[in-house]
């Protein structure tokens, strides 16, 4: 299959990690990410009544730890400062690749498309804080790629 691009917006809240666990919760109790046990491509597993309904079930399939989910399940942790990107960790954009890449330090909507090439490994993110028109921090922007 490859490696599938993904990205997600949810509101803001200051706890990136709390953030990150509750997207997984949402993403997986609607059944919104590729489900690798039917093997059906363009399908989702909420398309399967019979997915699985906790996540320690899901992992448990070799296709599925193979293959990923193709979706923020694939990442399960966000980087602290000075940590170094892993597998399956999500590593905030920095005030300085936000001004290297679009020229501000408080990103934007319009600002996405300038820092979407930050995901430098597969089964791996990024997040950023993004800021409404008066400066505020309003949502968080969550992508990377994962899946095989």
């Amino acid at each position: 299959m490859g490696a599938s691009g993904w990205s997600y917006y949810v509101a803001y809240q200051p706890d990136l990690g709390q953030a990150l666990d509750d997207l997984r919760k949402k993403v997986f109790d609607e059944g919104d990410y590729w489900w690798a046990e039917p093997y059906e491509f363009g399908k989702s597993a909420m398309d399967f009544p019979n997915r699985p309904r906790m996540e320690k079930d899901l992992w448990a399939s070799e296709a599925v730890k193979e293959s990923g989910t193709h979706s923020i399940l694939d990442v399960r942790r966000v980087l602290q400062p000075g940590e170094k990107p892993d597998y399956g960790t999500v590593e905030p954009v920095s005030e300085q690749e936000a001004r290297e890449c679009a020229g501000v330090t408080k990103l934007t909507r319009a600002h996405v498309t300038a820092i979407d090439n930050l995901v430098e490994h597969r089964w791996s993110g990024r997040c950023a804080v993004l800021h409404d028109d008066a400066g505020n921090p309003s949502e968080l922007y969550f992508w990377g790629w994962s899946g095989d």
